[in-house]
């Protein structure tokens, strides 16, 4: 990886108008596309197969008097006079001739209606006209909402002293917007750009390419809504997420940039090795929050999966963005992202300024100091506040948004809060009972029962409607709660509803369903809260995981997947009790409490795992940095800290700014997302990562980087911080001149398998290894990249080994003819692809003339071509003497020395022979 990111940030840096004028056409296209196809944004909220949604589908072939989507007009009559006097008759008379006359609209019932009951409140002061309109709430247009407003603007003129409002499902479609407090927050993250980098040039790239990346991920968010339905959340909780991400990973790379100019190191060298260092760590951090969004797809309700697979390419092209397009602004900037001192000094041939990050003093110097001096202590501190913060949780309800969570003043909002003042606040969430009735003879006594039972039903206001279908195979039964349809009441009365179904069925013989828009909210409540286990499950386990991976540790993983529940418990601690209990709601400009939102516990857990992950991959990984390098464990935790503490904080500080500025202004589900997310940030940056942290690795000693031998073996390494890069540079004069060009070996060897080797091979020669099957196997496989050797180095066509194994198999070809299926063919592929070092294992198996005609031919050709190396292995040389009748080398491969033995300095026996194999 950080061979790849190496000169994927050289090549960008070269190629820097080139690199910036393919991510503008990117833009451009997208953006066009978008234009042509793209479709709107939706709050619908179902679970496909569910017995409600099912229920609901199925209601809307057999009652379509009832489909569709609907609004509602509520009429308040002046005071002094109700709805029932003939002035305020006739004006809500006129406003529903007004609803039927347009175009789009299919009915209007009226209140006075004799088949209509509860659309006049008790007291007579107000009444509600129900228009039908055919199709989904998402097809209404904003043009067709202002003439529906207009409706209800002429019946209150004609009625001074009134109150008219027109609300309803179509008016619950709202994408929330920019406001100037967002741009606010990004003006933070570029004040502490400045004080973090120290250049306004430095300070500018990473919101350059924020931005760039969120435009793109916008733009395919609006390019999918033309094909697939998207939450109108999703737009928001990607650009919220792409800025936070796309700033820090720029920031990320960038210090690691100015740290590098500091030292003195060549711009160009430096842009490289920094997209390979802590591009590296960004590829890792960016992965992590990507697994995290997608396993939302464990709740199987797609509108949750859209919002996760979105966001998780929102956080891509964030990544992508930051290992191309950055590298290309290093280039066009040259010079001036270098220190002014360390330039003046480089000018002046004079020593170079200690770099910030080698200064051993410094405000991070003294809290890693205090926090760790008493580690224990430190520990206990945290955890007691962990705790504390985190009991308000308990408390925790959720629920889908509806119009009462709207701001004051929208239309669906002041009719939300007209009916329940009127009508009850269940009358904004009525609940549905259907009933196939296909085979009973006596439908209308059916109803009839079915309407006793429910409103003799704790909870139940109302049943204003219980009536066959025309048809006579369907029952409608609609219900109004005595509760809202946020209200947990509400969710008990769903329940109770549907455990006297089976009584239903043994008295009335109908199979009865319960639905309703409110009804399939709660099953997706309930769907999110059943799914927070197993998602939970997916997340620490991939924590704990990864982070085993990339620390080589068993304790580093469990301290940090630890702090990350922390991190949890205070951000649904925190959220609880300031959107439910109301504490300090007008701070962030809640207008009043209640449920959160359904999906945010899952949401904010997969976010808040990549983000903590981020943090603990950069803090953590420069303390195991100096401690491989031989800094003692303890003293590699100060070192560590001090020379990364910085960027996290200002990372940190730049994701809680960009979360919190979404707070004040946002709509709907946004600003409890946002709240958390931020203080979730908080939290886990300052207490858990820089504070908890340290004082646990000062803790556990040397026993943190504890990794039992088996495990060690069988875990694939995951190079975050470039060691392999840092090796390459290290050893990239090695091997000296008139060393194998195609081969160059020193001790290299297998464990228990091949006893160290040294090896030469130019292109053109043939090298013959002659030893046991498993031996020159292991040998031929380290060789071509297909096995990591434990002993020795070897440079293989100009790729280091051990490392560059994906490059080395690119560049090799190997074919084992013990159980290959067409050998003659896997040789002829050999030498029609020329690879520059071909490997032909079992090379004394070959039983057929065809494949040994095929080996001739590749042996000669690579010969008399001088550009291909060819190794054979075989378990007896002379069985090949008539193939290889030219120059060659004979490897004879000896058994490693046993357990507790010594291996041989050269463990083998290599001759030359100008006639054939001896």
């Amino acid at each position: 990886m950080s061979s790849f990111l190496y000169a994927l940030g050289r090549a960008a840096f070269r190629h820097k108008w080139r690199t910036a004028g393919i991510w503008l056409l990117v833009v451009a296209v997208l953006g066009g596309s978008a234009g042509l196809v793209g479709g709107s944004f939706d709050n619908e909220f179902s679970i496909p197969g569910a017995r409600s949604q099912v229920a609901l589908d199925q209601l809307g072939r057999t009652f379509p008097e009832v489909s569709g989507t609907s609004a509602s007009l509520i009429v308040v009559a002046p005071e002094g006079s109700d709805v029932r006097s003939e002035e305020v008759r006739d004006a809500i008379e006129t406003g529903i001739d007004e609803l039927e006359a347009l175009d789009f609209v299919d009915t209007a019932s009226s209140p006075y209606d004799e088949m209509v009951s509860g659309m006049i409140s008790d007291d007579d002061r107000a009444a509600i006209v129900s228009a039908r309109i055919p199709g989904d709430a998402e097809e209404v247009t904003d043009a067709q909402r202002e003439e529906l407003v207009a409706v209800a603007t002429d019946l209150q003129e004609s009625l001074p002293g009134s109150q008219a409002s027109m609300g309803g499902e179509i008016f619950n479609q709202s994408v929330p917007g920019f406001s100037i407090v967002e741009v606010i927050g990004v003006g933070v993250a570029l004040v502490v750009l400045l004080i973090t980098l120290g250049s306004v040039v430095a300070a500018g790239m990473p919101l350059l390419t924020a931005l760039l990346g969120v435009g793109v991920s916008m733009t395919l968010l609006l390019l999918a809504t033309g094909f697939t339905t998207i939450s109108s959340t999703t737009p928001m909780l990607s650009v919220m997420l792409g800025l936070a991400v796309g700033i820090d990973y720029a920031l990320f790379i960038l210090s690691r940039h100015r740290e590098q100019l500091a030292r003195g190191l060549d711009v160009e060298e430096s842009a490289a090795r920094s997209v390979a260092t802590a591009g590296s760590a960004v590829v890792f951090a960016g992965l992590t929050v990507i697994i995290a969004l997608v396993g939302l797809a464990i709740a199987q309700i797609p509108f949750l999966t859209a919002m996760g697979v979105f966001a998780a390419i929102g956080v891509a092209v964030a990544v992508v963005v930051a290992l191309t397009m950055l590298p290309a602004l290093m280039g066009m900037a040259g010079e001036r992202m270098r220190p002014k001192k360390v330039r003046r000094a480089m000018a002046a041939q004079e020593p170079l300024p200690q770099a910030a990050a080698d200064r051993p003093g410094g405000f991070f110097a003294g809290w890693v100091k205090v926090v760790t001096k008493v580690p224990a202590v430190t520990v206990v501190v945290v955890l007691v506040g962990s705790v504390l913060l985190s009991l308000p949780a308990r408390d925790l309800t959720l629920a889908l948004p509806n119009a009462g969570e709207n701001h004051v003043g929208t239309p669906a909002r002041t009719t939300y809060d007209l009916q329940a003042e009127y009508f009850g606040p269940g009358f904004n969430g009525p609940l549905i009972v259907t009933a196939e009735i296909v085979g009973s003879d006596d439908p209308l006594g059916v109803m009839e029962g079915l309407q006793e039972d429910i409103e003799a039903m704790p909870g139940v206001a109302s049943v204003p409607l219980a009536t066959p279908n025309q048809n006579a195979d369907t029952g409608f039964v609609q219900i109004v709660p005595t509760t809202g349809p946020s209200d947990p009441a509400t969710a008990d009365l769903v329940e109770r509803l549907r455990e006297m179904e089976p009584g239903w069925q043994d008295e009335y013989d109908v199979t009865t369903a319960v639905t309703g828009v409110t009804a399939i909210q709660i099953d997706v409540s309930d769907r999110l809260a059943g799914a927070l286990l197993p998602f939970g499950i997916f997340v620490v386990g991939l924590s704990l995981v990864l982070l085993t991976m990339v620390f080589r540790s068993i304790a580093v993983p469990i301290k940090a997947t630890l702090g990350y529940l922390l991190s949890i418990g205070v951000a649904f601690g925190l959220t609880t009790l300031v959107f439910i209990q109301g504490h300090g709601a007008e701070l962030i400009n809640l207008e009043r409490p209640g449920p959160i939102i359904s999906f945010l516990p899952i949401l904010l857990m997969g976010i808040l795992f990549g983000l903590a992950m981020d943090y603990e991959v950069f803090l953590v990984s420069r303390m195991r940095e100096d401690h491989v390098h031989g800094t003692p464990a303890r003293a590699a935790v100060h070192s560590g800290f001090r020379g990364s503490a910085s960027v996290v904080t200002a990372a940190a500080v730049i994701m809680f700014a960009v979360f919190a500025f979404f707070v004040p202004e946002g709509e709907g589900a946004i600003k409890p997302i946002a709240f958390a997310l931020a203080v979730g940030v908080a939290f886990d940056a300052f207490v858990v990562r820089m504070t908890l942290v340290p004082a646990v690795m000062a803790l556990l000693g040397e026993r943190a980087w504890w990794l039992p031998g088996w495990l060690e073996k069988r875990l694939p390494a995951l190079d975050v911080e470039g060691e392999q890069l840092h090796r390459e540079l290290a050893l990239a004069q090695w091997p000296a001149a008139g060393a194998g060009r195609a081969v160059h070996a020193e001790g290299l060897g297998v464990e228990g398998l091949v006893a160290p080797v040294d090896l030469d091979l130019d292109p053109g020669q043939v090298l013959v290894v002659e030893g046991a099957p498993s031996g020159r196997a292991a040998l031929m496989m380290s060789l071509s990249g297909r096995m990591t050797p434990d002993l020795g180095q070897a440079r293989v066509v100009g790729q280091l080994v051990p490392g560059s194994s994906a490059a080395l198999r690119r560049r090799t070809g190997y074919v084992d003819a013990t159980v290959h299926a067409q050998v003659a063919r896997g040789l002829e592929g050999l030498a029609r692809r020329r690879p520059p070092l071909a490997l032909v294992d079992g090379a004394d198996a070959l039983a057929t003339p065809e494949a040994r005609q095929a080996l001739d031919r590749l042996l000669r050709a690579a010969q008399e071509r001088g550009d291909q190396a060819v190794v054979l292995g075989v378990t007896t040389a002379s069985v090949v003497a008539d193939l290889v009748a030219g120059p060659h080398q004979l490897l004879v491969l000896r058994p490693p020395a046993a357990p507790g033995g010594h291996l041989p300095e050269h463990a083998f026996a290599g001759t030359t022979s100008e006639k054939g194999l001896r």
